[in-house]
């Protein structure tokens, strides 16, 4: 293929992972230079002439031709590539340990609309590109700075019994629990239903049968619309619980058996008291949009148990997770990482409504009673205000520094002074009576990302968030929320 027709637009190589128009802001030509570059870091990193890689694809109608490109890209640089077909992400993460290979490469937009397409990847087991990684292989593709090699490709017969075995025989459940498995028409489909069966719950399937035109909506477990479409199923069938999955299946939003949507943070929280006691001094990891209930939480303090706060990002916390060999993670979005011997520190939505299974199991109680056993708090969606690509990361400078200010200069929010601010990530402010706000850059569109929660009442909730507001809107250079309370 002539040079001349490689088409890649700079702005797809995000903070971890890739993403695209396509074919409008990238070619089969590109996906090959993509699958060069990507292969180059690969045997660099090794220092192997020709490293084994795991490839898969998602359900959508172009993402095999995709993943044909990507392969040739990486057999350019010399690499073995070893093709699954059709998987999840996490069951792409998985074949890179049960075979034993140097990297793993998954196309797939995820919940993304139609059109988009994206590859997930990693070097390091259970671990994907963070920024630094990414912006090395952006490097290497757009200045075609590309080892060659002879490589080959293999493909790997019927793995998807070898991953659903995985997750069912370690994971048997006592108590029957009838779950709501929706898929949302994505890939997730032909895997989530029969693991789910295969663990001893009673399954009613909704929207299973994989359609790469998604009918009703896209499989995101943050989209109001599926979560709506959830909890009517749950309440018409009387369900336990009911569980969404996206579209490679790495995430999954959680209904109650009322039909009530409980934030993953919420879950997360859940799903750690119900470990504690079983593996006390753990640490666990949470985004900086996770409820601030974590750190109050009597049952992980009575068992040693470290809480930390980090970036927002299923690679961050994976690698977080993996530093600090904290027993799992928790992103608000839905990402869950289980470590050993719990999970591999990658983020498996199958195995996070398990978990979610397992702490039913264990307590006599229906989910929206174990809920009940949280205190209550004030949280807001999270919402993204539109702000320029060049503009959002000078906008959260400037607003860490204003709440440096207003600390200093003991400035009250809603009558409250600020107590902590921590800057890992954006801004994460907290008031005395353990409020907080937060303002990050989004990392994967021109948006800020804006959360706010409150033990005390709704009205302080609203206020801190009027508060952040006023002081977004004075930049000049902010747009539209996307929602907004």
């Amino acid at each position: 293929m002539p040079d001349s027709s490689v088409h890649i637009n700079h702005n797809g190589f995000r903070e971890y992972d890739a993403r695209w128009l396509y074919p409008k802001d990238i070619n089969l030509a590109g996906i090959k230079n993509l699958g060069h570059g990507l292969g180059t870091q690969i045997v660099t990193e090794t220092k192997k002439q020709n490293p084994r890689v795991i490839v898969g694809y998602d359900y959508r109608s172009y993402s095999e031709e995709i993943k044909d490109s990507l392969a040739d890209g990486l057999i350019a640089a010399g690499c073995y590539v070893e093709d699954l077909g059709l998987s999840l992400s996490p069951m792409a993460y998985f074949a890179q340990f049960e075979l034993d290979a140097d990297g793993v490469a998954m196309v797939t937009a995820s919940h993304n609309e139609n059109g988009w397409t994206g590859v997930k990847m990693g070097i390091k087991k259970g671990l994907t590109h963070a920024p630094d990684e990414m912006a090395e292989l952006k490097k290497i593709v757009l200045n075609k700075q590309f080892i060659n090699g002879k490589g080959k490709l293999k493909k790997i017969e019927n793995f998807i019994s070898r991953y659903k075995k995985n997750l069912i025989e370690k994971n048997k459940i006592k108590k029957k629990i009838k779950a709501v498995v929706a898929c949302g028409n994505g890939t997730a489909g032909i895997f989530a239903p029969d693991i789910l069966k295969g663990i001893g719950c009673e399954v009613i399937e909704m929207d299973c049968n994989l359609d790469f035109n998604f009918p009703k909506y896209n499989p995101n477990p943050e989209d109001l619309k599926m979560l709506h479409a959830i909890s009517k199923v749950v309440k018409d069938n009387k369900a336990d619980i009911g569980f969404g999955f996206d579209g490679d299946g790495d995430r999954v939003g959680v209904i109650d058996n009322n039909g009530q949507e409980i934030f993953s943070d919420k879950i997360g929280l859940l799903i750690s008291r119900n470990l504690a006691p079983q593996y006390p001094n753990s640490k666990f990891i949470i985004d900086v949009k996770s409820t601030g209930l974590f750190s109050q939480d009597q049952i992980l303090k009575d068992n040693n148990c470290e809480t930390i706060l980090w970036k927002t990002g299923h690679s961050h916390i994976k690698r977080k997770v993996h530093q600090e060999k904290a027993l799992a993670g928790f992103e608000k979005s839905g990402h869950f990482f289980f470590n050993q011997p719990l999970g591999l520190g990658y983020d498996d939505g199958i195995n996070s409504a398990i978990q979610v299974c397992h702490l039913l199991s264990n307590k006599n109680k229906e989910m929206n009673e174990i809920v009940k056993e949280l205190p209550t708090t004030y949280q807001t969606p999270t919402m993204a205000p539109y702000c320029k690509d060049e503009e959002k990361y000078n906008v959260v400078d400037e607003m860490i520094n204003k709440f440096k200010n207003f600390r200093n200069s003991n400035t009250l929010v809603d009558g409250q002074e600020i107590k902590d601010i921590l800057t890992v990530n954006g801004i994460r402010f907290t008031l005395n009576d353990g409020s907080w706000g937060l303002v990050r850059a989004s990392s994967n569109k021109p948006s800020l990302v804006v959360v706010t929660e409150s033990p005390t009442s709704e009205k302080r909730k609203k206020a801190i968030f009027d508060f952040i507001d006023h002081h977004l809107q004075s930049t000049g250079k902010i747009g539209k929320y996307d929602q907004k309370i």
